[in-house]
């Protein structure tokens, strides 16, 4: 039915509260900062202005990780030969203390399975503001980390983020699918469904549906993770 599925990941394959993880992956990086003696007593709100600069972005000549460096230590005081390395630490040590503010949808791996089935191309295309190791550390978390993804959309790679149509359009070109013959499936109404801007059909997962601006919603087909799985299996005919 489709050439290419694009997962989004937190809310859609991962049961996660993604206001309360914020918080807590915050307050875990500030104290691992503190134990090493690090300066960071305005880490936060630097880290979420450098944040605003990558989701704002639409330079096609920087990808979305060169647009949160340049801003983050060219408007702060923390030096890069220090906190370059202590991200890196972070992700490789203390995200994983994160884990226990996640877990599966009881129907994620089928999902996932069933859409393999059908030799589409698979995508992960989860905002892409955290590096390459966060996300995969959550796609094991989701339990769906084994599996053979035609792109995971890292700020590493990625030139554009989420709501902007660019976003799913460089998916498009990256994966060789026209947008027609891709389905966008995932939880944020102003995040996710824009990908019919592009082109692309949508599935609006409603297990931890988010619609913050109270947009009307437009979509090609809704429900629940359960009923995903009964239409990507209908595929069958």
């Amino acid at each position: 039915m489709f050439k290419a599925v694009l997962f989004d990941l937190d809310g859609t394959l991962l049961d996660i509260d993604m206001y309360v993880f914020i918080q807590h992956y915050f307050t875990k990086m500030v104290q691992m900062a503190q134990e090493r003696n690090l300066k960071c007593n305005d880490l936060v709100e630097s880290l979420w202005k450098s944040t605003a600069a990558m989701i704002e972005n639409k330079d096609p000549q920087l990808t979305n990780q060169e647009v949160f460096e340049r801003h983050f230590f060219e408007n702060t005081s923390y030096d890069p030969d220090v906190y370059r390395p202590f991200f890196d630490e972070f992700y490789e040590r203390g995200f994983d203390q994160l884990k226990g503010l996640a877990r599966p949808f009881p129907e994620t791996r089928a999902v996932v399975e069933e859409v393999f089935s059908h030799g589409c191309k698979v995508v992960i295309a989860t905002q892409p503001v955290f590096p390459d190791l966060a996300i995969r550390k959550r796609l094991d978390w989701a339990g769906v980390g084994s599996f053979d993804y035609q792109m995971v959309t890292t700020y590493e790679i990625m030139h554009y983020t989420k709501p902007h149509t660019e976003y799913y359009l460089e998916i498009a070109e990256a994966i060789g699918v026209a947008p027609e013959d891709c389905l966008m499936i995932g939880n944020d109404v102003g995040e996710d469904l824009t990908a019919a801007q592009a082109g692309m059909k949508t599935f609006l997962v409603k297990n931890r549906m988010i619609n913050q601006r109270n947009l009307p919603i437009k979509v090609d087909w809704q429900g629940y993770l359960s009923d995903l799985l009964r239409f990507v299996k209908s595929w069958r005919g």
